[in-house]
């Protein structure tokens, strides 16, 4: 029986603790930016030959209009905490939904190799509904008008009376529109909530019982749940996501998001069953299932890469102004963060994960599955923060509140998830495919 370690607890409070501390003094700090610092900072992003407020698709203000222009980067600038917690907290949750994707996928497939971690991926799940609550202030903060990240949440851009009146938007408001998206974000989180539960205390009869028919309820369980996963991780990154750049779309979205999170769920399941491996509570856990583990930790990176240059390959060569606008924010304001994020999501992947042997080295693989997280992290800021904040990102708030976002939800995700390990019996004995697990031998 694992017990959370009084050190790692510390640890994870300390994260908690200094997180809020951060972001609440950005937080302040951005609040009391008024008008005057706003019109100077749209001056010396003009100066170096930028349009401030223009640079994202969702920008329909005449360049004369220079009070249309001040407002949208009031919105812009204010826009800096309500985006650090929100592309931070929709990263930790897409990440967990993923565990729970990986271990329903293992159960589905009657995989035997894997056994010895499913608690490990249960425990990651626990920590849902725990994410799912901040997505959902998230979205009460978002339809309340208190936070200004999705340009369609403005009535006046569906209003054919007004003169901020978008076609576009009008056309996509049978979808885009508050009352369905506050019905969506509800499903997303109570339906995954729902499956994590169930599926870990299905997992529990499995043991109780040790009965087979037991067994095959999880199993009908995480097929339903890979469905789910299907529709909900596909639908929650056209709202949480895209529809920050609403004008824009791109069918390999979808899948280059849920990716980034997938990846870095097989990175999180290596982090731990490495640490409790390490530290005596899972003996089991062998080179042979770090091995298929970095198999997946290197497969998915590639994935993510393939996914990410589709994307990015089609529209650069098409040069469509509409498509292109979405990278070209990116690239003019974002430059230093755009391209170089493939350095720690490709690059080092593939120069080190790439050999055979190499996947069994406990050192290598676990350093690798924190870079992976820490580069995955670096994705989720590129596909929220320019649409969402545009070119007045680098400042001591915005670094405040997005470091003080990214150590309150990781310290809170750390802590939620050894609490539930400790409360689990980490050898699943109840589940018939434990000793194929025990005696797995990657065959070369």
């Amino acid at each position: 029986m694992y017990s959370f370690s009084p050190k790692l607890r510390s640890i994870s409070l300390i994260m908690l603790v200094l997180g809020a501390v951060l972001f609440v003094g950005g937080y302040f700090i951005n609040h009391g930016i008024g008008k005057e610092q706003v019109a100077q900072m749209m001056e010396e992003v003009n100066a170096h030959g930028h349009h401030a407020p223009s640079n994202s698709s969702e920008m329909k203000i005449a360049h004369d209009d220079h009070e249309g222009h001040l407002e949208a980067a009031m919105h812009q600038v204010h826009n800096r905490p309500i985006a650090a917690i929100h592309f931070v907290s929709v990263f930790f949750f897409g990440l967990a939904c993923a565990v729970m994707f990986f271990y329903s996928i293992q159960h589905a497939a009657h995989a035997g190799w894997s056994i010895i971690i499913t608690r490990v991926m249960e425990a990651i799940g626990a920590y849902i509904p725990w994410g799912g609550a901040i997505v959902i202030i998230i979205m009460i903060l978002n339809v309340t008008h208190v936070g200004h990240l999705f340009h369609w949440m403005d009535p006046e851009v569906v209003d054919m009376n007004s003169p901020k009146f978008d076609a576009i938007l009008f056309e996509k408001s049978k979808y885009l529109n508050i009352p369905s998206y506050v019905i969506r974000n509800i499903i997303y989180v109570a339906g995954a909530s729902f499956f994590a539960w169930k599926l870990r205390s299905q997992s529990r009869k499995v043991d109780e019982t040790k009965s087979l028919r037991e067994y095959q309820y999880l199993y009908r369980w995480s097929v339903g749940y890979i469905a789910f996963f299907g529709f909900a991780s596909a639908a929650w990154a056209w709202d949480w996501l895209m529809s920050i750049d609403s004008h824009w779309y791109s069918t390999m979205y979808i899948w280059y998001s849920m990716v980034s999170c997938l990846s870095s769920a097989v990175a999180v399941i290596i982090i731990i069953s490495v640490y409790l491996k390490k530290n005596g509570f899972l003996p089991q856990f062998n080179d042979n299932h770090l091995h298929d583990l970095g198999k997946f930790l290197f497969a998915t990176s590639m994935l993510w890469t393939y996914t990410w240059f589709a994307q990015f390959m089609l529209y650069w060569y098409a040069n469509v102004p509409e498509e292109v606008n979405y990278f070209f924010g990116r690239f003019e304001f974002y430059k230093g963060l755009f391209l170089p994020m493939l350095i720690p999501n490709f690059l080092i992947p593939l120069l080190v994960m790439v050999s055979s042997s190499i996947k069994r080295n406990y050192k290598v693989v676990t350093t690798m599955a924190f870079i992976v997280v820490f580069g995955h992290i670096w994705d989720y800021f590129n596909m929220v923060y320019p649409g969402t904040v545009g070119p007045y990102w680098q400042s001591v708030d915005s670094f405040l509140v997005v470091i003080g976002a990214i150590l309150f939800v990781m310290g809170l995700f750390i802590f939620v998830v050894f609490t539930m390990l400790s409360k689990l019996k980490l050898i699943p004995t109840g589940n018939p495919y434990l000793k194929e697990s025990e005696i797995y031998e990657y065959p070369f």
